[in-house]
């Protein structure tokens, strides 16, 4: 395990999450720290089954690679405490995530209470903030 700090991005299997990854590299760039990215999947919704999904993580790992980072797929029923297990294993100070304009903060405020010390940088996937 290395203790530099990183930003790690977390996506799911949507191909739209390119956006999450370019904007971790200019986050990494800024503090001067590598980028990891981290897509959970949930035990028996593998995107094996999905071909769309399986494309989107194909794509998203040809994009982590561009963006010279390294990108881990896990499978886990909970996805959150996997997303903050992970987040200590690569010391990520800061992590990148999509919310929807007006959707649902579960997931941040959940990290939030996992990783007090890690930044949440929050890219807004749709609608207005």
């Amino acid at each position: 395990m290395d203790d530099t700090p990183c930003v790690l991005v977390c996506v799911t299997g949507q191909k739209t999450c390119e956006r999450l990854i370019q904007e971790g590299r200019k986050q990494a760039d800024e503090l001067g720290a590598p980028l990891s990215v981290v897509h959970v999947a949930q035990p028996g919704a593998g995107f094996l089954g999905n071909p769309a999904e399986g494309q989107a993580i194909e794509y998203l790992y040809k994009i982590s690679t561009e963006h010279n980072a390294d990108m881990a797929l896990i499978h886990s029923s909970d996805v959150v405490a996997t997303i903050a297990q992970h987040a200590r294993r690569v010391n990520a100070i800061m992590l990148v995530l999509g919310v929807p304009g007006r959707g649902d903060w579960a997931i941040a405020h959940e990290l939030r209470a996992h990783l007090p010390d890690a930044e949440l940088h929050v890219v807004y996937t749709s609608g207005e903030r």
